[in-house]
């Protein structure tokens, strides 16, 4: 009879559960099982290490073989546990002689014993080394160790990246070197992104809303015809954003990794840009499954959520959406798991104005709706989900004659504003130690405090526009971060005007 164990990691969300694999090995009619709440893919790990172990010239006796992945309530998926079951196995049955509680290990084995690449893989390194462990990972998670050393180089003194089995057994033998990593030169580390705002021809006024989003991280909705530019727009606010510092593209990358790890030295540093197609579920969007996986809105941390086509959403995603926007986290709930997931981000939704895609009042006369069926349409979109977003704005087109004239319409560029963003942001940060957006309530009235001319004129929107509490709130820390963007110390009446503009939609969706 022989006992042997080694540390691997779970991947529940963002954290990363220890999980030790013992492994029995006693007489008695030859049997290989697996315990320890493990779903199908778990209970296949028997047949990939068996071939596994004899194409790397070791030998499975024939006893009887009983793996416990523990704790036994944590449910265990995947195909990660197939490295560590087959260390402990060789340790067990004496083929390897060395101590396995200096190491963790997670991969999975192909039949020839070679190591595939693996989801998650960020999260559990870096739990691992807290605990002064040494790691052995595939090597095909190369570039994403690569760029996680690059940001955290205290990380490359614990790793082991391995190709197969034969090369973890050395690893755990003292027999092979931890892996060399590349530096990453930093201008392959800046930002990438696809456009840039100077694109945009025109569209003044959807230029400033952008700006302002950015600087106070409001969300914002733009209702326009087809091809006036809305989804243009969207894209490029991400550009208008600060690069991610270190600790930010670790968080990013994390969700990534989780979904599919597949981070390219040119994206660590940049801001996602998420968006989901309006046939997404609810599961796509806002996250879960049988075993829950980030949605758009966790992809989106500390990027953009763009929503085109808002009405043409399953009404149930955009209601899902309300409580992720004001926590900014996802939870998800399963019999015998709660997951979380963090949603700290930028959400833009464009939509037409109605059903054929054009203003009621539509010099052409293309738009041929009723005044009933464009109420109908707008109506998609729930008053409570509305009253969330800070920014609404109309998009007109742009006339033809403005786009032949490109050349000559000398647009910024997303770094020139990005420097007033910074700015603004820098601001916010040092007096309230957050974005204007995220304000508490007794914030709100300390930052934003108005001066009679500026009560008299909130009070009479209140009443004309029918504004709830939160819509109050909200206006007042959009005029906060517009005050702020002109460095002025109080909020005058031009900056409440200005808010209070971007909310003279809210009474067409009433």
């Amino acid at each position: 009879m022989a006992v042997a164990s080694i540390d691997t990691r779970a991947l529940l969300g963002l954290e990363s559960p220890k999980v030790t694999v013992e492994v029995h090995v006693s007489n008695g009619l030859p049997s290989f099982s697996i315990v320890g709440l493990p779903e199908a893919s778990v209970k296949e790990s028997k047949d990939r290490v068996r071939s596994a172990l004899q194409s790397a010239g070791f030998k499975l006796p024939p006893k009887r073989i009983t793996v416990n992945l523990a704790p036994a309530d944590l449910p265990k998926t995947g195909g990660r546990y197939d490295l560590p079951i087959a260390l402990a196995i060789l340790r067990a049955t004496e083929q390897l002689d060395c101590d396995l509680s200096l190491f963790e290990a997670y991969g999975e084995l192909g039949l020839g014993g070679e190591l595939r690449q693996m989801n998650g893989a960020i999260s559990n390194v870096l739990e691992t080394i807290k605990k002064g462990k040494s790691v052995l990972l595939p090597l095909a998670n190369l570039r994403e160790m690569n760029l996680l050393v690059n940001s955290k180089p205290e990380v490359a003194e614990y790793l082991y990246l391995v190709e197969d089995l034969t090369q973890a057994c050395q690893a755990v033998l003292g027999q092979l070197d931890k892996t060399a990593f590349k530096r990453v030169d930093s201008e392959h580390l800046a930002p990438d992104y696809d456009g840039d705002l100077s694109d945009v021809v025109g569209q003044s006024q959807a230029k400033r809303a952008l700006e302002i989003a950015a600087s106070g991280h409001h969300s914002m909705m733009m209702v326009g015809p087809p091809g006036a530019g809305k989804s243009m727009l969207a894209s490029r606010l991400v550009t208008l954003l600060p690069k991610l510092d270190s600790e930010e593209a670790i968080e990013v990358a994390k969700i990534r990794s989780i979904s599919a790890p597949h981070t390219g030295s040119s994206h660590f540093y940049s801001r996602p840009f998420i968006q989901p197609h309006h046939t997404a579920s609810a599961a796509s969007v806002v996250g879960g499954g049988t075993n829950p996986k980030p949605g758009a809105l966790s992809l989106a941390h500390r990027g953009v959520l763009f929503l085109d086509e808002l009405p043409e959403f399953n009404r149930s995603v955009l209601e899902a959406l309300r409580e992720p926007l004001e926590t900014k986290e996802v939870n998800i709930s399963r019999v015998n798991q709660h997951v979380s997931f963090p949603a700290d981000l930028l959400l833009v939704t464009a939509m037409n104005p109605s059903p054929s895609g054009y203003f009621p009042d539509d010099p052409l006369g293309r738009c041929k709706d009723t005044p009933e069926q464009i109420h109908r349409y707008q109506k998609r979109i729930s008053g409570p989900l509305l009253d969330r977003i800070d920014l609404h704005l109309e998009v007109p087109a742009v006339d033809v004659s403005a786009l032949r004239n490109k050349d000559s319409c000398n647009e910024e560029s997303s770094a020139q504003v990005q420097v007033r963003v910074q700015q603004a942001r820098k601001t916010q940060l040092e007096r309230q130690a957050c974005f204007n957006s995220s304000l508490k309530s007794h914030q709100v009235e300390d930052a934003c405090k108005l001066d009679k001319a500026g009560e008299n004129l909130i009070d009479k929107a209140v009443d004309e526009l029918g504004l709830s509490a939160r819509s109050y709130h909200r206006i007042l820390r959009v005029a906060r971060t517009i005050a702020d963007m002109d460095a002025s110390e109080n909020v005058t009446v031009n900056h409440l005007a200005e808010a209070l503009s971007y909310r003279a939609m809210q009474k067409a969706f009433n």
